[in-house]
């Protein structure tokens, strides 16, 4: 059994991983800078060899992460902005500890606790728009029977959005996506979690309409204590483990 230690998990790539990919590194090496325009989707479609929402996709998170901006009768350019969010984006999340792990967690439940009572404060039609249309995401990939972290981060990023506090909002863009794929990796999804999962995104989302404060901040209280409870007991259990290894 302890050999079974040295291996480590496979992570295939989707095609739009590969491009995030692919656009970090000419960020990183210099090759894009801030203010530089991207070729233009339908060429982008011809260099990758797929199709274009995979491309389309790709930008969407990016722009969602900070990384990329479309300006109107312009293109799509490098933003300059939200570097940090995309190195967290591409880490190597397996190397977190459980502690760690745990601490992110109860760093999330501030953010969005705070994030879903703004955004019942501020939101704008538009807002509840993008956040439905993220919900509707989820829900079409969960029904399928598959995991829906992206579209996960995407509704809560939209929540974000709709808060108006660009910095909370960027410290979400910081650990979030870091947070979803440990999900991922940690089967925290699994067990009947994503339908509670959907039934309380459904119940964020009303109060967020309503825009009553209280009731929002509540729901995703409860939506995150489930997260924040599998952080804990997985706590418990490398303490355990490490403890019999001595």
């Amino acid at each position: 059994m302890e050999l079974l230690n040295n291996f480590t998990q496979i992570v295939i790539e989707t095609p739009v991983d590969k491009i995030i990919n692919q656009i970090k590194e000419l960020i990183t090496s210099g090759q894009l800078k801030p203010g530089d325009k991207l070729p233009p989707e339908r060429k982008l479609c011809e260099v990758f060899g797929i199709g274009r929402s995979h491309v389309r996709d790709a930008i969407k998170k990016l722009e969602f992460y900070g990384i990329l901006k479309t300006l109107p009768q312009s293109g799509t350019v490098v933003a300059g902005l939200g570097m940090t969010a995309l190195e967290g984006l591409i880490s190597d999340v397996l190397r977190l500890e459980v502690k760690d792990f745990r601490s992110l967690v109860e760093t999330r439940v501030i953010l969005e606790t705070n994030a879903a009572a703004l955004a019942a404060q501020n939101r704008t039609e538009e807002d509840i728009e993008n956040i439905e249309s993220a919900l509707a995401a989820y829900k079409k990939k969960k029904d399928a029977g598959i995991h829906a972290v992206d579209e996960d981060l995407m509704f809560h990023l939209s929540i974000a959005e709709a808060s108006k506090n660009s910095v909370l909002k960027s410290l979400m863009l910081v650990i979030t996506p870091d947070i979803l794929t440990n999900y991922r990796e940690l089967d925290a999804c699994g067990d009947g979690r994503s339908d509670t999962a959907l039934e309380l995104h459904e119940r964020i989302l009303f109060y967020i309409k309503e825009q009553d404060i209280e009731k929002a901040t509540q729901a995703m209280r409860d939506h995150l204590s489930d997260i924040l409870d599998f952080s804990n007991t997985l706590q418990v259990e490398q303490f355990n483990l490490k403890k019999r290894k001595k």
